[in-house]
């Protein structure tokens, strides 16, 4: 049942590439402060959803809305730049950092859509310029701090360990300041210890920064025990919606996807 005010609202979202379509008439709703799982087989059009919300694609037809405290927007056929700016930030299934540059100014950067000072200050280096630009490097270093990552600020991103450049990539998406989180896999890779450390973090971060979260995951233990609701996709169709409990025993989300044995 689509809720009465919802914070993220998809009505008949739909995707075609051509003669194939990716995502056929799906209907989501993600209310504020929930935290959501999406899953479903590979190339059940899961990430297609994501590029779809963040203007990497556009869609064939379908409306995706917004609610924010300045009040509702249509996302459709907005450009990345300016949905980011609307309120969503994502991380990538393949990482995607600013490998040559340094773990502090690859959170740095994700902040300027929100700076305090135009382009004339930057250029004549202002009072005003190096006032926001220490605020920037205040603020990125907290970021940094969430995920341990303070010590290598002046690090290449590139150096990085796998683990530390997917904990990068959600600290960079947090610098955009968002209100609904978008994380495209982000235990993919990581060891059982890391995974249970990141699925503390994600609650974390959604109780500190009072987000929403739609979160795309593989593994099962992270999304059983931290999403509140679950869609699940195949062959770019919504099959199930529903709270843990409901999804693990449902019998077509168990025959398309889960197996029989989910804890």
């Amino acid at each position: 049942m689509v809720g009465e005010v919802a914070h993220l609202r998809i009505d008949k979202l739909t995707k075609s590439f051509g003669g194939l379509t990716a995502v056929s008439g799906v209907n989501m709703y993600i209310d504020k402060g929930e935290l959501v799982g999406l899953i479903g087989p590979n190339g059940a059009g899961k990430t297609t959803v994501f590029n779809l919300l963040t203007g990497v694609y556009t869609s064939t037809s379908g409306v995706i809305t917004l609610e924010t405290e300045t009040g509702v927007k249509k996302l459709n056929g907005l450009p990345p730049h300016v949905i980011s700016k609307c309120g969503l930030g994502r991380t990538f299934q393949n990482i995607r950092l600013f490998k040559d540059l340094s773990v502090l100014d690859n959170v740095i950067i994700a902040m300027h859509q929100h700076v305090g000072y135009l382009l004339p200050s930057a250029i004549l280096h202002t009072p005003k310029y190096h006032q926001e630009e220490r605020r920037l490097r205040e603020e990125a270093i907290k970021l940094l701090d969430i995920f341990e990552l303070t010590a290598k600020k002046d690090e290449f991103a590139k150096n990085l360990s796998y683990g530390d450049q997917r904990h990068l990539e959600i600290a960079r998406a947090l610098a955009t300041n968002p209100v609904l989180l978008l994380l495209d896999e982000p235990a993919a890779g990581m060891n059982p210890n890391e995974t249970a450390a990141l699925t503390r973090t994600i609650s974390w971060l959604r109780n500190e920064y009072n987000l929403t979260i739609l979160l795309i995951e593989h593994d099962m233990s992270v999304v059983m025990k931290i999403c509140e609701r679950i869609y699940v996709l195949d062959y770019g169709m919504l099959i199930a919606e529903g709270k843990p409990d409901e999804i693990k025993n449902d019998p077509k989300v168990i025959e398309a996807y889960l197996g029989e044995n989910v804890e």
